[in-house]
Formats: C-alpha cells, sequence, structure tokens
C-alpha cells in the first residue's frame, strides 16, 4: 500500500513540476529586437584619410577604432561623401567603398552623399566632374544615369542623397535650378529613374541648406522627383538660432509633401579654441546658441535638443553629425589641417567626447 502511495505522489510531483515548466515557457518574454528607425548619423567621410596619417582615436583614453565607438555609443548610420574624379583619390569610388564595406561589417546602415562632382558641392559652387563639362544635354543625363546606376551597383547604400545641398541645382550651368530649372529637374530624375531600377529598398534624399522660407520654395520645386526623404542642413552659425524654426519647417515640409524629414547635416563646437593653425569655421561667442555654450556639456545638449525635436515630431525620422572625425589630424601647427576639430565628436587629444551619448537609442 505504501509503494502505491509513493507512485501516486512522485506522479503528482511531475505533474506539477511539468506545467511549472510549461508555464515558465509560456511566459518567458521573446526577445525580439525593438524596431530601430530612428536615424542617429554620422558623417565620417574624412576618416580613410586621417586614420592613414597615422590618427589614432580613443575612449576614455584607450585606443579605439573610430567607426566602433560610434556603434557602441548608438549610432546606426554612417554617412559617406563621394566625388567622381578626386585630385588626390580621397572620397573616390575606391576609398568609399571600402569604408562603406567597413561600415557594413560594423553593422551600421550606409548614407551615400553623391556630389556630382570632383570635389565640393554645397550652395554655393556645383561644379561638374571633368569629364563631363563639354557633354551635351543629353549625353549629360546619360552619364548622370550611368555613374548613379554603378554607385548603387558597387556600394548598395541604404540611402542616397542625389546632389549635397542642391539649393539652386547641380551640375552648373546645365543643371541650375534657377537658370534652368527643367534640365534640372530632369538630370535630377535621372538618377532617381536608376537608383529605382536598382532598389526596390534604398531611400533616395534630397538635401537642402538652411530652413523657413527657402526651403518651402526649394522642395515645391521639386515635386516632380521620385523620392524618399527630405534632408535639410541645420547650423545656427548660418541658419538661425531659434530651435523652434526648425520644427516648424519639418513639420510644414513632412505635411505639405508627405515626406519624412532628416537633418541631414549639424554640428556644435565643444570650445571656441583650436589645435592646428588651419583657420575654424567657428570661434566666436557670437555664433553660439545662447543656451548652449562651446563646452562638453554644451555641445552634447545641443545634439540632444536636436535629436529630441526631431523625434518628437511625427515627421522627423532622424539626424547626422557632420565633421564627426574632423580632429587636427596633421599636428598643432599644420595650415592644411581641420577647420572643424573644435567641432568634431573626439577632443583635441583625439578622446571620444560626452556628446556621443546622444546617439543612444532612447
Amino acid at each position: 500500500m505504501k509503494s502505491v502511495f509513493k507512485i501516486i505522489f512522485l506522479i503528482t510531483i511531475l505533474h506539477l513540476f511539468s506545467c511549472s515548466s510549461r508555464e515558465q515557457e509560456v511566459n518567458t518574454p521573446t526577445t525580439t529586437p525593438i524596431p530601430d528607425d530612428f536615424i542617429r548619423a554620422a558623417d565620417m567621410s574624412y576618416l580613410p584619410l586621417i586614420e592613414s596619417e597615422g590618427t589614432i582615436f580613443k575612449k576614455n583614453g584607450v585606443a579605439e577604432n573610430a567607426l566602433t565607438t560610434l556603434k557602441n555609443a548608438g549610432c546606426n548610420t554612417i554617412r559617406i561623401r563621394i566625388w567622381k574624379n578626386p585630385s588626390d583619390n580621397h572620397s573616390g569610388l575606391t576609398e568609399v567603398k571600402a569604408l562603406a564595406l567597413r561600415v557594413k561589417q560594423a553593422g551600421m546602415k550606409i548614407w551615400l552623399t553623391v556630389h556630382y562632382s570632383d570635389t565640393w558641392a554645397d550652395p554655393g559652387s556645383q561644379t561638374p566632374p571633368s569629364d563631363w563639362t563639354s557633354l551635351s544635354f543629353a549625353n549629360l543625363k546619360t552619364a548622370v544615369s550611368n555613374y548613379t546606376t554603378l554607385l548603387m551597383t558597387e556600394i548598395q547604400p541604404d540611402i542616397i542623397q542625389i546632389g549635397n545641398e542642391i539649393n539652386s541645382g547641380f551640375l552648373w550651368p546645365q543643371g541650375h535650378l534657377i537658370n534652368n530649372e527643367s534640365q534640372c529637374l530632369q538630370l535630377i530624375s535621372a538618377a532617381s529613374t536608376a537608383i529605382r531600377n536598382q532598389s526596390a529598398t534604398t531611400k533616395i534624399m534630397i538635401h537642402y541648406a538652411g530652413i523657413g522660407s527657402g526651403a518651402t520654395w526649394f522642395f515645391n520645386k521639386m515635386s516632380s522627383i521620385n523620392y524618399d526623404y527630405i534632408g535639410l542642413s541645420y547650423y545656427p552659425v548660418w541658419h538661425g538660432k531659434i530651435l523652434s524654426e526648425v520644427n516648424a519647417t519639418i513639420t510644414s515640409l513632412g505635411e505639405t509633401h508627405n515626406k519624412k524629414v532628416i537633418i541631414a547635416e549639424t554640428a556644435y563646437p565643444f570650445t571656441l579654441g583650436y589645435n592646428d593653425y588651419t583657420n575654424n569655421i567657428l570661434g566666436l561667442a557670437n555664433q553660439l546658441v545662447p543656451t548652449y555654450p562651446a563646452t562638453n556639456q554644451g555641445q552634447k545638449e545641443f545634439l540632444l535638443a536636436i535629436k529630441n525635436l526631431v523625434k518628437q515630431n511625427s515627421r522627423g525620422l532622424g539626424f547626422c553629425y557632420w565633421g564627426a572625425e574632423w580632429v587636427a589630424f596633421r599636428g598643432p601647427t599644420a595650415t592644411n589641417g581641420s577647420s572643424w576639430e573644435n567641432q568634431a565628436l573626439w577632443d583635441f587629444n583625439n578622446n571620444a567626447l560626452p556628446v556621443m551619448d546622444a546617439f543612444s537609442q532612447n
């Protein structure tokens, strides 16, 4: 009889453990990653050049790959510019392709900024590549299409910009938005079509430098273009110091054109000092937003304000910090070093700054 009770007791205990185990399985939370769609980007285009001249980036005083530092901070996208025939081969296809591979291997997305030039393209300069200057308009459209297709094939970016800060168009004079509006739009459309033909997932950005009425005028002109994202450059020194106007522009453009908006370029100083003899872009107190001093904390608070402003706006999709890596890489007396070292994400000892915290997913 005792043996029968023992058997019943054991069966009961096993049943209880089995139920407890199944219940635990059912209640165990899943480990599916939370979607991370908000873009927290850094432009690192100078990285190959700076590394090639011996600069070592650090975190807490210890050498660390700059891309690793950004990734660990929460950065999820790296912006890279490309020039067609650069005189020194930096920012050319070979270098950009290699950097893009590093970015992919680090687990971040690639945002390709195509200047459609051999050098800097911005609101004041949109010079065609040297081998395109004598092309007819028909042949220029073909060249844009073929070159864009090549970049899509070779680099396979997640985001691609058709031009950089094309406030008055690109590929001047044939693609000047004010003087040759129809031709400008045809060239942009040729690039857009080439991208769509290569990928159904790559997002297309159109990029304007500034906010307010100028941006409104520009993106009204872009209404016929097939693209995904509105990109805006915002630097207080050039575009005003009132962040509420940035927010208003994001809302207005996003709602008018039914697009997501990204602050494609921004930056802020952690000091008004300098670390080489190259003249800095920003170095005066009257160039700052009064709320944010040129200190480690002031730089961090400025970028957090930009991040939160964009994140809390239903039309906002992210931000990108420009000149992130542009430290004084040629030494303290260089006159051809950096005009941006006081706005980089690494300090004058090449140590990661507190502003890195602004890249967190929270």
